[in-house]
Order: C-alpha cells, then sequence, then structure tokens
C-alpha cells in the first residue's frame, strides 16, 4: 500500500509533537526513555505497534519535510531511537511510500546492514557519450524532480544506518589482524583524520551545515575527496556493515555541494578575514604544486594566519585532480571552489612557475619564504619499453587526459589537437584508475575502447566502481594479456596493431598478486591508439636542482622526520614522496605537513615583517602580466618579441627554452630563448608562423599579454672550455639562428672560438645579419674569436646551397674550419637538416649535438610526449627532449624513429588552419 504525503490534522498529534519538541529540547535522550517506557503519548502509540500506519507515516514523512525546527526535532529523535524502532520507521516508507520514493521499495529488507539507497548514477546510453557527470550522488535525485529538502532526508536516511560504533575504525582504521600487539598494523580509516561519526552523527540530528563546518576544519576538499577517495579500502573498507557500508564518501561530498544550493552566499564567512599578507604575523610559506597535497597544506596554513603563496607549474591549478581526471569524474567546479576559499583566506596562486627551473628551494628560501611544503606530484609516466612504441599513435594516457581535459582538446574552440579516434580501435594498456579515466574518456570520443590488463579482473587495482561504470559503457576488458610489440604502417608511421602475449597466473609477487607468465601464444589486436595507463616515475626537475634532497632507490623524495625531508624546513608529500598514490593519502601527507610546520616561530615581529615584504615582492613579480614589450617581423612569417618575464630571465641559461601558451583557449607550444636581458626582466622569443598557434602568435601586438609562459626549461647547454686553436662549429637553418645565437655567445664568452654557418633559403628571408644586428654585434664584441659563413639555397646571399656544403668541405679538408679542428658541431634548425648534419659528420667521428624540441604537452616530464628514441649499448633508450634535452648526441639519435613524429597531429593541423583561414 502506497499513501500521498499529506498535512497533519489530528489535533491531538500536533498537542502531542508540542510536548515532543520541549522534551527534546530539553533532553533528547531522557525523552527516548519515557517514549520507550511509556506507551501513552500518540507518536509513541504508534511506534509501539507492530507496524505504523499508513496514515501516520505520511503525517511523520511530512512533517520531517516542513524543514523547521519541528522537522529537526523530530530527526534527532528518530536518530536517537533504538535499532528494533528504527527498523519499524523504515519498514513504513518502504510499505506506504515508496509509490511516491522507489528508492524505498525493498529498503526494508535486511536494513540497515545490508541494504540502503544508492546514490543516483546517471543510465550508461544517458552519459556515454558525453562529459557530465556520471556519478550524481544523491543530489542527483533532484533530476528526477525531488526537492532539495527531500534529498536532504534521503542523506538523512543512509545516515540513520550508522552504528555509533565506538571504537571509530572508519575514522581511524582497524586492526589487519586481532593481536594485541601495539605494533599491529592498521588498514583503512582517513588519511586525513576527518571525524566520521560525528559528522554522522549531526547528519542524523538534522544539522547539515554543523557537519560541514566539522568536516571542513580536518579537510578543505571534501567535494574533491568524497568523489575521488578510494573509501572501498579507507573508511568504508572498514565499516562495521561489512556487506554494504555506509556511503561516507557520498555524504561527504554531499555537504559542500548541499551548501552551494541552499546558501547562496556560502563564502560570507570569509569576508572579514583579514589577509595573513596584511597583518604580516607569521612567516611566509611557499607550497609547489597545486595537486590535493598542496592545496590542502596551503589551505589551512592560510586559516591559521600564515602568507601563503602556492607555485603550480601549468597555467590551471589543480595538478593532477585537473589535467588527469576527466569531468565526468570530477568537474572542475569542485577544484575551483577549493582555490576560491584558499583565495578568500589570503592565499596567492602564482602559475606557470616550475619549481626547479624557474627558480630552486633555495631561491625561495632566499626569497623571504621560511618553509616550503613540495607536492609536486608524480611525473614520468612509464612505458613498457617494448618494440614500437616510438610509432605514432602510441601515447602515455598522462598525455591523452591532458590533450583532453586540462587543454580541453575535445572542445572545437580550443586548439591542442587530440587523435582522431572515432570509430577507431583504442587499446588502453593497464588496470588502474587512470586506465579506466582514459578508457572512458576514448569511448566518449566515439572510439571502440579495450582495456589490455596482464591478469585478471580479480586483481585489477582501480576502484570496482570505475571499472563497472566502464564495461557499463561498452568498454570492453581483455584480461590476461600484455602487448609485446606494436606495429605500424610502414608509409604512415602510425600503428596498425599489437602483438599479444596470452597470459596465464603463476606464484604472487610482491604485491601479493599473482604473477601474470606468458603462455608462448600470442594474438594480434587491431590499434589505431595505443594509451599506455601504466603508472609513473618521479620527476627529476626538483631533486636535480637541489642535491640535498635524500632519494630512495625509485626517485621519490625520502623524508627525514614526519613530513620534513633531509633539507631543514623543506616538506613534501603526496606523489613527490609516495610514487604514485591516491589523491586522499597525498591530501593527508599535506594536512600532516601543514600540522608540523605550525609550530614554534623563531623570528621576531621585525623579522617576520621583513620576510612577509620580500616574499610578498617576489610573489608579486611571479604574478606579474606577461606583456609583449616590443615587436617586429624579421623575415617574412618570423617575428621577434621581447616580452617581460622577469622569474624566467633571471633563470634562464643558454639552450634552454619556454613554454608558450598564447592564450587561454590556445595550445602549449615549446620556443627556445633566443636573449634576455636580467636587469629588464625580459625575454626575447623569435617565432616562425608555421601552424595555426604560432600563426596568431604572431599576430599579437605590443601590450597584448600571454596566458602564460613558463620556464626556463631543459637542460642548458654543456658549454666547457675547448683547445685555443679549435673551433666550435655552429649550424643553424631559418630560426635556428635565434636558437644558437646564446650558446655560441656562451662558448665565446669562455674563451672558445666559434664558427657559425647559418643558413638562409635566399637574401629575402635574411634577419640578423647587419652589422647593428646581433650577428653584427657578436662579431663587433669578439672579432677573431668568431667566423661567420652564411649560405642560401638559392645562391642570392653567402654561398649557394644548404648548410652542409660548407661544413662538408671543412670534414673533407680533415675535420678543420680554417686552420682549426673541429671540437665539436652544434645543430640547430629543422629536423630533416638536423639530420644530415648528423649523417655527415657522424662517419668523420666529430662529436655532434642537436636540440630536438618535438611535440611537447606539459614540458615538464609528464606526458611523455617528447619522446627521443636513442640508441644506449645496441638497445633502444626512450629520452625526453624537456627533461634529457633538449640537446641530445646526434650520432645516438634513432632518426628513423624520431622524424615521422613531427607528423603526428599533420591532419589536425591542417583542418585548424582551415578552420581559421590561415
Amino acid at each position: 500500500m502506497n499513501v500521498n504525503v499529506t498535512e497533519p490534522g489530528d489535533e491531538l498529534f500536533q498537542q502531542q509533537l508540542e510536548v515532543l519538541k520541549k522534551h527534546l529540547a530539553a533532553d533528547p535522550r531522557s525523552l527516548r526513555n519515557v517514549f520507550v517506557a511509556d506507551g501513552t503519548q500518540a507518536l509513541a502509540w504508534e511506534f509501539q505497534q507492530d507496524e505504523i500506519g499508513a496514515k501516520f507515516i505520511g503525517v511523520l514523512w511530512n512533517l520531517l519535510l516542513r524543514e523547521d525546527d519541528m522537522s529537526t526535532v523530530l530527526q534527532r529523535f528518530l536518530w536517537d531511537l533504538p535499532l528494533k524502532y528504527k527498523r519499524k520507521f523504515i519498514r513504513a516508507l518502504d510499505h506506504h511510500l515508496s509509490g511516491r520514493y522507489p528508492m524505498f521499495k525493498g529498503l526494508s529488507e535486511g536494513w540497515p546492514a545490508e541494504t540502503y539507497i544508492p546514490p543516483y548514477i546517471r543510465p550508461p546510453e544517458d552519459r556515454s557519450h558525453d562529459f557530465e557527470l556520471v556519478n550524481q550522488g544523491y543530489l542527483g535525485y533532484r533530476s528526477l524532480g525531488y526537492s532539495l529538502r527531500e534529498v536532504d532526508l534521503i542523506v538523512w536516511l543512509e545516515a540513520l544506518r550508522d552504528k555509533q560504533c565506538e571504537d571509530r575504525p572508519c575514522e581511524l582504521g582497524a586492526l589487519k589482524q586481532k593481536i594485541a600487539e601495539a605494533e599491529a598494523k592498521k588498514v583503512g580509516g582517513c588519511p586525513v583524520k576527518i571525524h566520521i561519526p560525528e559528522m554522522i552523527d549531526l547528519l542524523g540530528k538534522g544539522k547539515i551545515k554543523q557537519a560541514l563546518e566539522l568536516i571542513e576544519s580536518c579537510n578543505p576538499l571534501p567535494n574533491v575527496t568524497g568523489r575521488v577517495c578510494p573509501q572501498e579500502h579507507q573508511c568504508q573498507g572498514v565499516c562495521k556493515h561489512t556487506k554494504r557500508p555506509i556511503e561516507i564518501g557520498q555524504l561527504e561530498w554531499y555537504l559542500p555541494e548541499h551548501e552551494k544550493l541552499a546558501d547562496p552566499d556560502r563564502f560570507a564567512r570569509f569576508k572579514n578575514i583579514v589577509s595573513p599578507w596584511t597583518r604580516a604575523e607569521k612567516p611566509p610559506i611557499a607550497v609547489v604544486g597545486s595537486g590535493p597535497s598542496g592545496l590542502i597544506n596551503a589551505y589551512m596554513l592560510a586559516s591559521e594566519g600564515f602568507p601563503v603563496t602556492v607555485f603550480e607549474a601549468f597555467h590551471e591549478l589543480g595538478g593532477v585532480l585537473r589535467y588527469g581526471i576527466p569531468e565526468f569524474r570530477l568537474p572542475n567546479t569542485l577544484i575551483d571552489d577549493v582555490v576560491t576559499k584558499i583565495d578568500l583566506l589570503g592565499g596567492k596562486f602564482v602559475r606557470n612557475f616550475v619549481v626547479g627551473k624557474t627558480a630552486t628551494l633555495e631561491d625561495l628560501k632566499k626569497a623571504g619564504f621560511w618553509k616550503i611544503f613540495v607536492g609536486s606530484g608524480a611525473g614520468l609516466p612509464t612505458f613498457m619499453n617494448v618494440p614500437g612504441e616510438h610509432l605514432n599513435g602510441v601515447m602515455s594516457a598522462n598525455e591523452f587526459l591532458t590533450r583532453v581535459n586540462l587543454m580541453r582538446g575535445r572542445d572545437p574552440a580550443y586548439e591542442t589537437p587530440l587523435p582522431d579516434v572515432e570509430g577507431k580501435n583504442v587499446l588502453v594498456v593497464g588496470g588502474g584508475n587512470t586506465a579506466m579515466d582514459a578508457a572512458r574518456t576514448a569511448k566518449r570520443l566515439g572510439a571502440k575502447v579495450t582495456i589490455v590488463y596482464r591478469r585478471t579482473e580479480a586483481e585489477m587495482p582501480c576502484r570496482v566502481e570505475e571499472l563497472h561504470h566502464a564495461l557499463e559503457e561498452g568498454v570492453e576488458l581483455a584480461e590476461l594479456k600484455g602487448p609485446r610489440e606494436f606495429v605500424g604502417d610502414s608509409h604512415t608511421h602510425f600503428v596498425t596493431h599489437a602483438i599479444v602475449d596470452v597470459n596465464e597466473l603463476g606464484e604472487a609477487d610482491a604485491s601479493g598478486r599473482r604473477r601474470p607468465q606468458p603462455t608462448g601464444e600470442t594474438i594480434e589486436m587491431p590499434a589505431g591508439l595505443v594509451i599506455m595507463a601504466l603508472g609513473n616515475k618521479s620527476n627529476p626537475i626538483i631533486p636535480s636542482s637541489e642535491p640535498k634532497l635524500k632519494l630512495s632507490k625509485w626517485g621519490t623524495i625520502e623524508l627525514n622526520k614526519g613530513q620534513e625531508t633531509f633539507v631543514k624546513d623543506v616538506y613534501t608529500g603526496g606523489d613527490a614522496a609516495r610514487g604514485g598514490s591516491t589523491a586522499i593519502l597525498a591530501a593527508g601527507d599535506g594536512q600532516s605537513a601543514a600540522r608540523e610546520i605550525v609550530g614554534d616561530i623563531p623570528f621576531s615581529a621585525d623579522e617576520i615583517t621583513a620576510m612577509v615584504e620580500k616574499a610578498r615582492a617576489y610573489t608579486d613579480m611571479g604574478l606579474e602580466p606577461q606583456k609583449i614589450l616590443k615587436q617586429h617581423e624579421l623575415a617574412s612569417g618570423i617575428v621577434e618579441m621581447t616580452v617581460r618575464a622577469p622569474m624566467v630571465a633571471r633563470s634562464a641559461r643558454a639552450g634552454q627554452f619556454v613554454r608558450v601558451l598564447a592564450s587561454e583557449d590556445g595550445e602549449l607550444i615549446p620556443l627556445t630563448l633566443a636573449d634576455w636581458d636580467v636587469e629588464a626582466g625580459t625575454i626575447d622569443l623569435v617565432i616562425q608562423g608555421m601552424g595555426t598557434s604560432t600563426r596568431l602568435m604572431n599576430k599579437m601586438q605590443v601590450g597584448d599579454a600571454f596566458a602564460g609562459i613558463a620556464g626556463p626549461l631543459g637542460r642548458p647547454s654543456d658549454v666547457h672550455k675547448h683547445g685555443e686553436d679549435e673551433t666550435v662549429v655552429f649550424t643553424a637553418g631559418g630560426v635556428g639562428l635565434p636558437a644558437i645565437y646564446p650558446i655560441s655567445r656562451a662558448h665565446l664568452e669562455i674563451g672558445n672560438h666559434v664558427t657559425m654557418i647559418v643558413g638562409f633559403r635566399s637574401a629575402d628571408h635574411l634577419f640578423w645579419t647587419g652589422e647593428d644586428e646581433r650577428m653584427g654585434r657578436l662579431k663587433a664584441e669578439f672579432g677573431e674569436k668568431v667566423e661567420l659563413i652564411y649560405t642560401s639555397n638559392d645562391g642570392t646571399f653567402g654561398i649557394q646551397g644548404f648548410v652542409t656544403t660548407p661544413l662538408e668541405e671543412m670534414l673533407k679538408a680533415g675535420n678543420v674550419a680554417n686552420g682549426r679542428p673541429i671540437a665539436e658541431v652544434v645543430s640547430v634548425g629543422p629536423p630533416m637538416m638536423m639530420r644530415a648534419v648528423s649523417d655527415l659528420t657522424k662517419p668523420y667521428g666529430v662529436p655532434t649535438v642537436v636540440s630536438l624540441n618535438s611535440i611537447m604537452v606539459d614540458a615538464t616530464g609528464m606526458c611523455g610526449a617528447c619522446m627521443v628514441p636513442v640508441l644506449t649499448d645496441g638497445k633502444t633508450e626512450r629520452k625526453h627532449a624537456c627533461i634529457d634535452g633538449p640537446e641530445f648526441d646526434a650520432h645516438i639519435v634513432e632518426w628513423d624513429k624520431f622524424m615521422p613524429r613531427f607528423g603526428m597531429f599533420r591532419a589536425q593541423e591542417g583542418r585548424s588552419l582551415e578552420r581559421h583561414k590561415l
């Protein structure tokens, strides 16, 4: 039987409710005892029947819906009832209200241990083609027509299942084994120490606002961690309801999302906060990275009154939460909420700042920052090192997801290209959450997706929910399969299929999972795109800039005490210390580090004021708009710009490059630094308009600001002293000249002789060659230490031919240039030219260096796109231009594998040029 929810009309019932309200306000538990013992009141009478009647439950539910003092009183009353009365209440909802609320149907069967009301998950047929949120939580029921208050009560019913355990396993964890030793290992629990029992208690009493306040006192990211935390291994994994744990993650996520709807002025509580930078009562803190560990660390320290600056390598904030997790799982608005709160607390964010390159940890200390938290993430993607990984169409999940998520390549209004996957077979290699994200993303882009996993489904480390959703959406799973080789088209150099080992499971390995072993059988699997989702290695950028940091054998930063490293006042956490881990563990590390940082301050008020002023000036410099100060056309399609970028200028070295984003809808482009002026705080860029992004850059005018310039990136050139009679030969084609200019100057400044062979297409394409231009000024400054040789394809300027023409003459003359032995050759320019130089010098044994700025996305090692295959001891080794380069020994580069990578997105670039009419 089902009843309509009606208005209460029983006068006696109303009178009894007033009595109930008064007693509850005074002492809820004493009233419960009276209620249980004395069945004389109307309300008590109903509950003491075998079953609650239809009319009564309709009236009671309607009172709960009123969202007034009485409804709160009733929630508190029901929350405190003994379990047998709660079960009676749930049976009444099931039997009498499931017509209006289908989710109540069957709820009473096994409640509270075995049944629950699940969050709303969009049907697979609706969600598998868009990027809207899949698991919409309890608020998703609003899309079915239920009011916010009705959803509040659905959430309350989930809280009502709680056993109110005294040992708090959801928060503190549980002993792995029932042994008495103090060192017995605990499992589960909450890494950020949320007081889960108290949170549920407040929800059970209808105190939603207070529950949110409690949770945010521990964790400012509840709407983030509530969505991506693997609760099945943490709080819910040790819930006493073993068959159907309390939906703690959903409750956590619900609270801030409810606040958005219920309180449009939810940030009002921050309005009267005086910025810690203004108060200057505590010394400044630098936070490196805006991922989960960095954000929680910054929030907690800012809320404690510390001036905080977060230095983020990307142009947008959130770290892996933004670039790695698709919006159908974690909407960007949730990340933005956290950033807004930190901003309102007085925290500052400096984007496009790569710690370890733009500045070292020591630089930050010198800039006035007392302590530093490093939450830079893991970094370098892992590959299998099997034949064929160099092929176009084989990429890391980091690159694929960054192109889709951070750079919004799926939006036609944005310039970052995506692989053409519609209707193609896509293989995703791996079994973790990143593999699920990549697979489900590719599916939404129209691909036919198969997850290739070397073990069975039971051993997959991903969240069960994510795999379940992937399979629902049409993603296929190939278990016990491991690629051994990728094969491509010899003309297009794109992958066409994988040769895959068929495995069986052997003995358990160190992880406790059975080890996969090839059976000897292989199969072929067609593939138009292969996405490698095999985890990440540690990024070496920060450690390489701070040799005092101790590293583990895996390259992660080692901890000395707590979250502090072996460098005093430098703390770390998350993937930088753990390797590939989870967002919630990273957040827990950030929280722990913040608690360690908050301690005795060994400075006087005057010293703190001076530190704050110094750090504020440094932060403000990092926040300066990167505006074009000068701009002029050097030759047809080639533009030189002088840009305000003081942070880049002060750290720039010869041979390095910057990552440039012209506009928010643009593409990240690597550009070599042509020059810089530390005192003026400027850098010079020379841009040749080849594709859409560079052509649009060349249309920018003086006064325009870039959306982001990050750097300097890559390793500086290896400049060392050669013999007095030797010469370093530089070969540059076209815009290779601006790249070799600072390198040649660096050689000249330490006393080396240089010979510069510079090639142009014709006299119409010359630049920097005049006496009052850079080459002329270089010659005037260093005199006989520099020899300039020009070539042109058509002979209209200098020697007719390519740069290889005079170089070949030098080599044939005994490896000498104008009587000087050639110490080394440095070649920068079009890839075909660099290869030609490499092929020319190799038989002569002349050391040759090439600068390879290939396809990049993040340019800090995270994406793995800038792969350079080199031969080491006869085996192909994967290097990365942004980490290991951009300079490489030309004679070990596998050019046949490297050169085709420039064609990876040629078709997409052509369509973009056509769309922009360029």
